[in-house]
């Protein structure tokens, strides 16, 4: 159990949470806080001990050697880490992790435990889920929230799923129950390109991230290695012609489905984040 002594005091912090494993299709919701980790130099506040949540024999511990000697192990594990972003008058808790094997209730109660402490006033949760979405088109983002008040106040697309859940839902639910408000955010990856990276769905998260928090989130290459992604997709579904055509079929019945409102909102969010960023630099 984490000692809350000792922890810093924060600014109007918010919580952005990932986890890898069952909810990190592409790797696309954990690959958003590996970039925030490096991109916001963001350090470590505490870590939970790993005995009290994963099966070693599941995730095991990494070993690393020099010279044939054992330099270190390194264990699975759940870190919150800290940044002050650029341009922001607010702090940012990194809850960067993996998806714990057992007692998801007691790791629950922990998060939050520290997140009062820290005094955290939104968490934010990402999770990607493979889809029958074509690589070719904007990727969906929908979400969760705590209330339905708080979901009519972000514009959030309301995800229908219903079944199994993993930490994401279950800490999602945990916070609303601890009168902690919580949005979750879920892209969709396609399904027939499964592997990770997927830069353009963590793209996609980032962008709606920066629209719910009205926070600057540094792009990096992300945007070049998106494009490349997609570049490398095409050339490959160019070379299987029963790939090729479905993905026709699945641009035609997104395309079917798409109401012209929806496509219109999307260019002009796109627009405004344009906008807000190049205002950024201009004033820095």
């Amino acid at each position: 159990m984490i000692e809350p002594e000792g922890l810093p005091e924060l600014v109007d912090p918010v919580l952005i949470a990932a986890f890898e494993g069952w909810n990190d299709a592409g790797e696309a919701s954990s690959g958003v806080l590996a970039h925030l980790e490096s991109e916001w130099k963001a350090t470590e506040l505490v870590s939970l001990d790993p005995e009290d949540y994963y099966d070693f024999q599941v995730s095991r511990p990494i070993v690393e050697m020099g010279e044939g000697l054992t330099r270190s192990i390194t264990w699975p594990t759940t870190r919150l880490l800290v940044a002050r972003p650029p341009g922001s008058a607010r702090d940012v808790v990194l809850l960067r992790g993996i998806e714990p094997n057992m007692r998801w209730r007691s790791f629950c109660e922990e998060i939050i435990m520290v997140c009062r402490e820290l005094g955290v006033e939104l968490a934010v949760l990402l999770g990607a889920l493979l889809n029958d979405s074509p690589h070719t088109r904007p990727v969906p983002v929908v979400g969760a929230a705590t209330d339905e008040g708080l979901a009519r106040a972000i514009n959030l697309e309301l995800t229908r799923y219903e079944g199994p859940t993993g930490i994401v839902g279950v800490l999602q639910q945990a916070f609303g129950a601890a009168g902690l408000p919580a949005v979750s955010l879920w892209a969709s990856v396609p399904h027939y390109v499964a592997q990770p990276p997927n830069p353009k769905a963590t793209l996609a998260l980032l962008s709606r991230m920066e629209d719910l928090l009205d926070i600057p989130m540094p792009l990096g290459e992300l945007a070049e290695e998106a494009r490349a992604w997609e570049h490398g997709v095409d050339e490959l579904a160019a070379q299987d012609t029963e790939v090729a055509d479905y993905v026709r079929e699945l641009e035609e019945r997104k395309d079917a489905t798409e109401l012209p409102e929806a496509s219109g909102d999307a260019i002009a969010a796109e627009f405004e984040r344009y906008l807000r960023r190049r205002d950024r630099d201009s004033d820095g």
